[in-house]
């Protein structure tokens, strides 16, 4: 440590309290015009003015307590732990928050920074489960690096020209991030509206006249057959129906047609009450679920049943092959597809399963239409419910028009799609990665900040030649001499 600092426990230094929260069935307590600041609020730079205000009887019959302005508010427990800002005005705050008032020997804005550098340290000294607690002692016996003021004041301008910086760096990252999405989606709408292989249909032209007569008897002897129901699976779409506007070799056929020929080539999971959790067993015939579609993850096994149980539920059969679809939830949409070494299994009820014929339709052709932009709109803009939205219903589902491409052209725009993609890919972890060093920057000037290392021998020359300069030491046995005469 340079000579001119020294090292002390914030409790030294510091005045610390904590607010409290008057009594809520007083209503009168909240008719004030006294801010009062939760520490939900604590996620600006400098709190002007709060949510809720209390009245001076408020603070008489509580613990709550007005802080002065520039004083320096600390989360110390809960989803905001951590979380800090200074007060822009005189304020109380609930008992979550603890304030650290300001003096003469640590400028608000630098213990601000110095208490950002330490804050995994700090919560990790908390205790409590997945929210621990800080207490006022630990923030207390916390060491300081302490600075003579005018060092402190430059560091403070150097941090925050450097970080100003980095973060202008930071939102050209993620800008560049969101335009990566945007050329995704571009990518898919165009692929899956004949953009990217105009040329190659030039070059093999095709009708699907004969695909569709052999597709047609095909239906028809697996409707004689008893395999599938009796239903119109060749309707004419309107163009307003369709979800994309597709070039005219191609055809558009419900997403019932594209299926395998079997009754339940297409079906959502069963009524909560044919699969409770009282049927599961330690090992058996494997219950597939939500998070396997969600997280693309198709052995995160945690469920099973006895084969007897499978026997009863056989309709919601899912094997190697199928693909699985989440039906609720913000993750509505989300598709996996099992594959060839695949456990044999069931779906429950917030899936759908889907066996496709792919002599109709490529499996990963599928997959990449699903997961479009486009597609997953379509879904949600269908969607049942409001806060929580669930799929549509299955009469709805099958109707779907799915656009149909012969299998040679399909084979190309996958081919287009995943060289483009490919390179989008490698862009991004790019900028991920490039996002992750400036997480590590930001830590690393506030570092140095604190070791003494970030100002050049010409600034803290003219730290030096300030009025008010003095070493630290000085300034911590003015505090010290004045504590003593107060007390």
């Amino acid at each position: 440590m340079k000579e001119d600092w020294i090292e002390c426990d914030l409790g030294t230094v510091c005045f610390t309290t904590s607010g409290g929260t008057p009594n809520r069935q007083n209503k009168s307590f909240y008719e004030g015009n006294i801010p009062w600041v939760k520490s939900g609020e604590l996620d600006k730079g400098i709190i002007l003015d709060s949510q809720e205000h209390i009245s001076e009887d408020a603070i008489k019959n509580s613990s709550a307590k007005i802080f002065p302005k520039g004083t320096l508010l600390f989360a110390l427990y809960g989803a905001t732990i951590g979380k800090m800002a200074t007060l822009g005005i005189a304020a109380a705050t609930n008992q979550a928050i603890c304030g650290i008032y300001e003096n003469d020997v640590l400028i608000s804005k630098y213990l601000y920074h110095y208490l950002s550098y330490k804050k995994r340290e700090l919560i990790g000294k908390g205790i409590g489960g997945a929210q621990p607690n800080i207490s006022q002692t630990i923030l207390k016996q916390l060491l300081i690096p302490i600075a003579p003021l005018s060092e402190q004041r430059a560091i403070v301008v150097k941090i925050e020209e450097l970080f100003s910086d980095l973060d202008k760096g930071i939102d050209d990252l993620k800008k560049a991030k969101d335009q990566l999405v945007i050329y995704r989606h571009a990518v898919l709408k165009r692929a899956f509206e004949g953009g990217f292989t105009k040329e190659w249909r030039e070059k093999n032209s095709y009708l699907m006249d004969d695909f569709l007569i052999n597709l047609k008897i095909e239906k028809e002897n697996a409707i004689k057959s008893k395999l599938i129901p009796k239903s119109d699976y060749f309707p004419v779409f309107e163009n307003k129906e369709l979800t994309y506007q597709v070039p005219n070799q191609w055809i558009s056929l419900p997403w019932k047609t594209i299926t395998s020929n079997n009754k339940y080539a297409l079906k959502r999971g069963p009524f909560g009450s044919a699969l409770k959790k009282e049927f599961f067993v330690e090992k058996g015939i494997v219950v597939y679920e939500q998070g396997h579609a969600i997280n693309d993850e198709p052995f995160r096994h945690r469920y099973y049943i006895t084969p007897e149980k499978f026997e009863e539920l056989k309709a919601f059969k899912t094997v190697a092959g199928d693909m699985i679809v989440s039906c609720s939830g913000a993750t509505l949409g989300r598709i996996c597809l099992l594959p060839d070494n695949a456990d044999l299994g069931i779906i429950n009820q917030a899936l759908l399963k889907i066996d496709l014929d792919e002599k109709i339709i490529l499996k990963k052709f599928f997959l990449m239409l699903f997961r479009s932009e486009t597609f997953q709109r379509l879904i949600f803009e269908k969607s049942l419910g409001t806060a929580m939205p669930n799929m549509i219903g299955m009469a709805e589902l099958k109707e779907i028009p799915i656009p149909i491409p012969s299998i040679a052209e399909q084979k190309i725009i996958i081919q287009e799609i995943e060289s483009r993609l490919t390179v989008c890919d490698k862009v991004e972890q790019s900028i991920s990665e490039s996002l992750e060093k400036a997480k590590a920057l930001r830590q690393s000037i506030l570092k140095k900040s604190f070791e003494g290392k970030l100002l050049s021998a010409a600034e803290i020359a003219r730290c030096k030649q300030e009025k008010d300069y003095e070493p630290a030491a000085d300034l911590l046995a003015k505090i010290k001499a004045e504590k003593k005469k107060s007390s």
